[in-house]
């Protein structure tokens, strides 16, 4: 399947990019999210585009019948984490956009770490509540509907 994951743009700082990656993945909601959060981790492009840290481990996703996704990350996603409302930011906004891009039924992601709350990621980005997922874009290729009228 050609998944699009989000990592750190290696030509404009501070910012992310979309990369399409071919993965093995499962049409099943949960296993995808947690096959493509995986992927997030262990495929980065380069160690500068990299977003979440090398030895973070996604410990378990549950996706409940409201859409709502909980992410379960060990301490390393906290530990490991560079400090700093950027850095931060930016590694959730990855998870976020490539769970939006690739898991239709997800709506907002809430992160734990360890299976417990955290008020923040590394310091800085309030993880008390939820993220919210937009939904996938439809294809921007769509046919005019029969009957329609033709605009100037």
């Amino acid at each position: 399947v050609n998944a699009r994951l989000f990592w750190a743009s290696d030509t404009q700082p501070a910012t992310l990019e979309p990369s399409d990656v071919q993965l093995s993945l499962s049409t099943e909601p949960v296993q995808r999210a947690k096959q493509l959060i995986a992927a997030l981790i262990v495929r980065t492009p380069s160690p500068a585009q990299r977003t979440l840290p090398a030895d973070a481990v996604l410990l378990q996703f549950y996706l409940l019948p409201d859409g709502t996704a909980i992410a379960d990350f060990s301490e390393a996603l906290a530990g490991a984490m560079p400090s700093g409302i950027l850095s931060e930011q930016m590694a959730v906004d990855s998870i976020v956009r490539t769970l939006e891009a690739n898991v239709s039924a997800a709506r907002r992601l809430k992160i734990l770490i360890r299976g417990q709350e955290t008020e923040t990621l590394a310091g800085h980005l309030d993880l008390t509540g939820f993220f919210p997922l937009a939904p996938p874009e439809p294809p921007a290729t769509e046919a005019p509907t029969a009957g329609a009228a033709a605009q100037p």
